[in-house]
C-alpha cells in the first residue's frame, strides 16, 4: 500500500466496479421510492411494505432477512481483507483502522452531546458508519484524479466502519433478550467452526443450513438477526491463499457480489427511503436528533478520520502511503460522511415504533449523505491537479 504504483488485484477491481454501479442504482431507487411515497400512489406504496408474510411484514423480511445476507457478504469481505487483502499486513491495516476509529467515535460523540438525556439519545449510533457503495461510487467518478491507494484506503475504512456498526448493533440495539436463544445461536456457530476447523468439512449447503438455523435463534434472542450473517462468514472454510478461489468462502463471496449490489441493497433502499415529506419538513431538521446526524456525518466524519490519522502519524504509530497527501485523507473523510444504508438501518433499530422520528432521521441522513458526497467529490476534484494517474 506504501508503493506509489499500487497494483489493484482483480478481486478488488471487480468489487470496486460493482460498488460503483450499485451506488448509481441506489440513488435511482431512493429517488423512485421518495417520488412514489409522495405521489397519489403513496398510501398503497407504503402499505405494500407492511403486508404480512409468514408472521413478518415485507419490510421486516428485507431488514431482518435479506440484510443478514448483506452482513454475510460484509463479513466475507472483511475475512478476505484480514487474510490476504489490504488488512493482512499490519502496517497497511493500521492507518484505515485508526481512521475508522476516529470516524466512528467523533460523529457518535457529537450526536451524543447534542442528544444526551433526551428521547433521541438512542440515535447516537446513526452517524457512525460509511456506505461503501455510495462512497466508492462517488470516488469512481473522479477516475485517475485520485491515486489507487486512496480507493483501497476508503474501502478498508468503510469495511472497518461497517464492522464497528455491527458491534454497536449487537451491543446496544438489542430488543427483548432471550439468553437461551442466544446460547443456541452461538452453539450453532461453534458447531460450524468445529466442522470447519476440526473435521475440515467443505460442503457449503451444510454451512448454509446452519446459517439459517443460527439466524432463527438469533432472531428469537432479541439480538438483531443480521449478526448471524457475520458469524456465518467467519465459520465458512476459507483459504488464505490469494490465488485459491475454490474455498466455500471465496465461492460464496463471488456468488453474492451481484445479488447484494443489484438486488438486496436496492430493495433495502426502496423499503426504507419511502417516507412522506410533509409541509413542515424544515421543523424536523431543526431537532437535536437531526442536527446530531447532520453534524456527525458532515463534520464529525472528516474531522474524526483526519485527526485520528494525523495523531497516529505524528506519534509514529503508522505512516501515510507515499502517493497519499493529507488532502486525500480529508477527502476520504468527507466521503465517509455518506452514511445511507447503515445509518438508515441503525435509525430503524434506534427508534423502532416511532415513525415520525424515523422519517425525520431518514431525511437528515439523506441530506447529510448528499452534502458529504458533493463536498467530497468537489474537494478531491479541485485539489488533485497534481495527482499521478493510477494507470
Amino acid at each position: 500500500m506504501a508503493d506509489i504504483q499500487t497494483v489493484l488485484s482483480r478481486t478488488f477491481n471487480n468489487f470496486f466496479e460493482s460498488e460503483k454501479s450499485s451506488g448509481i442504482l441506489l440513488i435511482f431507487c431512493t429517488l423512485v421510492s421518495l417520488a412514489l411515497a409522495n405521489s397519489s400512489l403513496g398510501h398503497d406504496y407504503l402499505g405494500f411494505w407492511h403486508v404480512p408474510i409468514a408472521g413478518l411484514t415485507i419490510e421486516h423480511w428485507v431488514n431482518d432477512g435479506l440484510m443478514a445476507i448483506f452482513f454475510l457478504f460484509v463479513g466475507l469481505e472483511l475475512e478476505r481483507e484480514l487474510y490476504n487483502g489490504e488488512l493482512s499486513n499490519p502496517k497497511n491495516a493500521l492507518l484505515p483502522v485508526v481512521a475508522a476509529l476516529g470516524g466512528i467515535s467523533v460523529p457518535a460523540l457529537i450526536h451524543f452531546m447534542l442528544n444526551t438525556g433526551t428521547p433521541t439519545q438512542a440515535g447516537t449510533g446513526i452517524p457512525m458508519a460509511t456506505d461503501i457503495a455510495f462512497a466508492l461510487g462517488v470516488l469512481s467518478m473522479l477516475g485517475s484524479r485520485v491515486p489507487a491507494s486512496l480507493k483501497i484506503f476508503l474501502t478498508a475504512l468503510a469495511v472497518i466502519d461497517d464492522l464497528g456498526a455491527i458491534i454497536v448493533i449487537a451491543l446496544f440495539y438489542t430488543a427483548q433478550f432471550s439468553l437461551i436463544h442466544l446460547v443456541s445461536a452461538l452453539g450453532v456457530f461453534i458447531l460450524l467452526l468445529v466442522l470447519n476447523r476440526v473435521f475440515k468439512v467443505m460442503w457449503m449447503p451444510l454451512y448454509l443450513l446452519g446459517g439459517v438455523l443460527m439466524w432463527f435463534f438469533m432472531f428469537k434472542s432479541g439480538v438483531h438477526a443480521t449478526i448471524s450473517g457475520v458469524l456465518l462468514a467467519f465459520a465458512l472454510p476459507f483459504s488464505a491463499k490469494a490465488e485459491d478461489e475454490e474455498s466455500p468462502s471465496h465461492r460464496l463471496e463471488n456468488f453474492l457480489h451481484k445479488p447484494v449490489a443489484f438486488m438486496i441493497l436496492p430493495l433495502f433502499a426502496l423499503a426504507n427511503t419511502g417516507f412522506i415529506i410533509g409541509p413542515a419538513w424544515q421543523n424536523s431538521l431543526a431537532s437535536r436528533n437531526s442536527w446530531g446526524i447532520i453534524a456527525g456525518l458532515v463534520i464529525g466524519k472528516p474531522a474524526g478520520i483526519t485527526l485520528a490519522c494525523f495523531l497516529a502519524v505524528v506519534i509514529n504509530v503508522c505512516q501515510l502511503p507515499l502517493d497519499l497527501k493529507w488532502r486525500h485523507i480529508f477527502g476520504a473523510g468527507l466521503l465517509g460522511g455518506i452514511g445511507f444504508t447503515m445509518s438508515i438501518f441503525i435509525a430503524n433499530l434506534a427508534f423502532s415504533g416511532k415513525a415520525e422520528i424515523i422519517d425525520a432521521s431518514k431525511l437528515a441522513i439523506l441530506l447529510s449523505s448528499l452534502a458529504a458526497g458533493t463536498l467530497g467529490f468537489l474537494w478531491l476534484k479541485l485539489s488533485n491537479s497534481e495527482i499521478q494517474s493510477m494507470e
